[in-house]
Protein backbone atom coordinates (compact mmCIF):
# COMPACT_ATOMS: atom_id res chain seq x y z
CA UNK A 1 0.00 0.00 0.00
CA UNK A 2 2.44 2.30 0.82
CA UNK A 3 4.77 1.67 -1.98
CA UNK A 4 1.66 2.46 -4.09
CA UNK A 5 1.09 5.87 -2.63
CA UNK A 6 4.73 6.46 -3.29
CA UNK A 7 4.64 5.22 -6.70
CA UNK A 8 0.91 7.50 -7.30
CA UNK A 9 2.87 10.49 -5.87
CA UNK A 10 6.22 9.88 -8.35
CA UNK A 11 4.42 9.50 -11.47
CA UNK A 12 2.05 12.56 -10.39
CA UNK A 13 4.87 14.69 -9.97
CA UNK A 14 6.85 13.76 -13.03
CA UNK A 15 2.97 14.36 -14.84
CA UNK A 16 3.20 17.92 -13.36
CA UNK A 17 6.41 18.96 -14.01
CA UNK A 18 6.13 18.27 -17.44
CA UNK A 19 2.97 19.99 -18.13
CA UNK A 20 4.55 22.21 -16.27
CA UNK A 21 7.41 22.43 -18.41
CA UNK A 22 5.26 22.30 -21.34
CA UNK A 23 3.05 25.72 -20.29
CA UNK A 24 6.98 27.83 -19.92
CA UNK A 25 7.78 26.30 -22.90
CA UNK A 26 4.80 27.42 -24.43
CA UNK A 27 5.28 31.04 -22.97
CA UNK A 28 8.52 31.08 -23.47
CA UNK A 29 7.85 31.03 -27.29
CA UNK A 30 5.50 33.29 -27.05
CA UNK A 31 7.54 35.75 -25.79
CA UNK A 32 10.12 35.24 -27.94
CA UNK A 33 7.52 35.89 -30.99
CA UNK A 34 6.14 39.32 -29.56
CA UNK A 35 10.31 39.98 -29.35
CA UNK A 36 10.41 39.26 -32.84
CA UNK A 37 7.31 41.25 -33.79
CA UNK A 38 8.55 44.64 -31.64
CA UNK A 39 11.80 44.27 -33.49
CA UNK A 40 10.55 44.14 -36.52
CA UNK A 41 8.70 47.06 -35.87
CA UNK A 42 11.42 48.97 -34.81
CA UNK A 43 13.50 48.01 -37.74
CA UNK A 44 10.24 49.19 -40.33
CA UNK A 45 10.38 52.62 -38.31
CA UNK A 46 13.60 53.12 -39.02
CA UNK A 47 13.39 51.95 -42.96
CA UNK A 48 10.31 54.33 -42.88
CA UNK A 49 8.48 51.05 -44.42
CA UNK A 50 5.25 51.83 -44.40
CA UNK A 51 4.03 48.48 -44.58
CA UNK A 52 6.43 47.18 -42.19
CA UNK A 53 4.81 49.56 -39.88
CA UNK A 54 1.61 48.93 -39.84
CA UNK A 55 1.64 45.36 -40.58
CA UNK A 56 2.39 44.70 -37.05
CA UNK A 57 -0.99 46.54 -36.03
CA UNK A 58 -4.17 44.90 -35.43
CA UNK A 59 -6.01 46.02 -38.78
CA UNK A 60 -9.49 47.06 -37.16
CA UNK A 61 -11.38 50.39 -36.68
CA UNK A 62 -11.32 50.04 -33.24
CA UNK A 63 -7.76 49.99 -32.77
CA UNK A 64 -6.27 53.19 -30.82
CA UNK A 65 -2.29 54.96 -31.05
CA UNK A 66 -2.21 57.62 -28.23
CA UNK A 67 0.54 59.65 -29.46
CA UNK A 68 3.40 61.44 -27.72
CA UNK A 69 1.83 64.42 -28.98
CA UNK A 70 -1.10 63.91 -26.91
CA UNK A 71 -3.33 63.25 -30.29
CA UNK A 72 -5.46 60.02 -30.95
CA UNK A 73 -5.13 58.04 -33.84
CA UNK A 74 -8.43 55.96 -34.35
CA UNK A 75 -8.41 53.01 -36.74
CA UNK A 76 -5.85 51.13 -39.15
CA UNK A 77 -6.68 52.73 -42.26
CA UNK A 78 -5.86 56.25 -40.56
CA UNK A 79 -2.66 54.57 -38.86
CA UNK A 80 -1.86 53.96 -41.95
CA UNK A 81 -2.44 57.18 -44.11
CA UNK A 82 -0.34 58.84 -41.51
CA UNK A 83 2.39 56.54 -42.51
CA UNK A 84 1.99 57.27 -45.86
CA UNK A 85 1.67 60.76 -45.56
CA UNK A 86 4.95 61.36 -43.71
CA UNK A 87 7.39 58.70 -44.55
CA UNK A 88 8.16 59.94 -47.93
CA UNK A 89 9.37 63.37 -46.13
CA UNK A 90 11.34 61.20 -43.17
CA UNK A 91 15.02 59.93 -44.11
CA UNK A 92 17.67 59.13 -41.69
CA UNK A 93 15.94 57.88 -38.53
CA UNK A 94 17.73 56.57 -35.72
CA UNK A 95 15.41 55.00 -32.80
CA UNK A 96 17.05 53.74 -30.00
CA UNK A 97 15.36 51.83 -27.40
CA UNK A 98 16.12 50.36 -24.24
CA UNK A 99 14.73 48.86 -20.94
CA UNK A 100 12.18 46.65 -23.19
CA UNK A 101 10.09 44.56 -20.74
CA UNK A 102 7.70 41.93 -22.25
CA UNK A 103 4.87 41.03 -20.21
CA UNK A 104 2.55 38.23 -21.28
CA UNK A 105 -0.68 38.46 -20.10
CA UNK A 106 -1.97 34.88 -20.30
CA UNK A 107 -1.38 32.96 -23.89
CA UNK A 108 -3.07 35.14 -25.80
CA UNK A 109 -1.90 38.75 -24.62
CA UNK A 110 1.74 40.90 -23.80
CA UNK A 111 2.52 44.25 -23.10
CA UNK A 112 5.86 45.47 -24.17
CA UNK A 113 7.08 48.87 -22.52
CA UNK A 114 10.38 50.85 -23.41
CA UNK A 115 12.09 54.04 -23.36
CA UNK A 116 13.26 55.39 -26.74
CA UNK A 117 14.95 57.94 -28.08
CA UNK A 118 14.61 59.10 -32.17
CA UNK A 119 16.16 61.27 -34.28
CA UNK A 120 15.48 61.83 -37.93
CA UNK A 121 15.38 64.47 -41.00
CA UNK A 122 11.85 65.48 -41.57
CA UNK A 123 11.44 68.05 -44.62
CA UNK A 124 15.49 68.04 -43.80
CA UNK A 125 15.52 69.16 -40.89
CA UNK A 126 16.86 67.37 -37.88
CA UNK A 127 14.60 66.72 -35.39
CA UNK A 128 15.00 64.72 -32.15
CA UNK A 129 12.28 62.90 -29.80
CA UNK A 130 12.67 60.84 -26.53
CA UNK A 131 9.57 59.02 -24.30
CA UNK A 132 8.15 56.02 -22.77
CA UNK A 133 6.50 53.44 -24.80
CA UNK A 134 3.64 50.56 -23.60
CA UNK A 135 2.30 48.22 -26.57
CA UNK A 136 -0.51 45.93 -26.11
CA UNK A 137 -0.22 42.92 -28.43
CA UNK A 138 -2.85 40.31 -28.87
CA UNK A 139 -2.58 37.06 -30.59
CA UNK A 140 -4.40 36.41 -33.46
CA UNK A 141 -3.75 32.67 -34.62
CA UNK A 142 -0.09 32.63 -34.77
CA UNK A 143 0.30 36.04 -35.23
CA UNK A 144 1.02 38.90 -32.49
CA UNK A 145 -0.85 42.54 -33.46
CA UNK A 146 -0.27 45.20 -31.87
CA UNK A 147 -4.10 46.60 -30.51
CA UNK A 148 -3.06 49.87 -28.50
CA UNK A 149 0.05 51.68 -28.20
CA UNK A 150 0.49 54.76 -25.59
CA UNK A 151 3.45 56.63 -26.03
CA UNK A 152 4.25 59.77 -24.02
CA UNK A 153 7.33 62.49 -23.97
CA UNK A 154 10.01 62.34 -21.60
CA UNK A 155 10.17 66.15 -21.14
CA UNK A 156 6.77 67.52 -21.12
CA UNK A 157 6.38 71.22 -21.83
CA UNK A 158 6.60 72.93 -18.90
CA UNK A 159 3.36 75.02 -20.00
CA UNK A 160 1.00 71.90 -19.88
CA UNK A 161 -1.91 72.21 -17.55
CA UNK A 162 -1.21 70.01 -14.81
CA UNK A 163 -2.76 68.97 -11.28
CA UNK A 164 -1.53 71.01 -8.18
CA UNK A 165 -0.68 67.57 -6.83
CA UNK A 166 1.45 66.59 -9.84
CA UNK A 167 3.53 69.97 -8.89
CA UNK A 168 4.99 68.21 -5.77
CA UNK A 169 7.38 65.80 -5.25
CA UNK A 170 6.80 62.53 -4.18
CA UNK A 171 9.28 61.14 -1.83
CA UNK A 172 8.76 57.55 -1.39
CA UNK A 173 8.45 56.68 2.32
CA UNK A 174 11.94 54.98 4.12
Amino acid sequence: MKRSLLLTLFILTLTFTGFGQKTASKSSEDEKAVRTAFEDLIRAIENSNVDGATEPYWNSPELQVFNHNGTVTKGWQQNRKNREDTYPRIKNTKLETRDIRVTMLGSGGALVTFLWKQTRDFDDKKETASGRTTLVYKKFGKDWKIVHLHTSPDNAPVDRPVFNSERERVLPEN
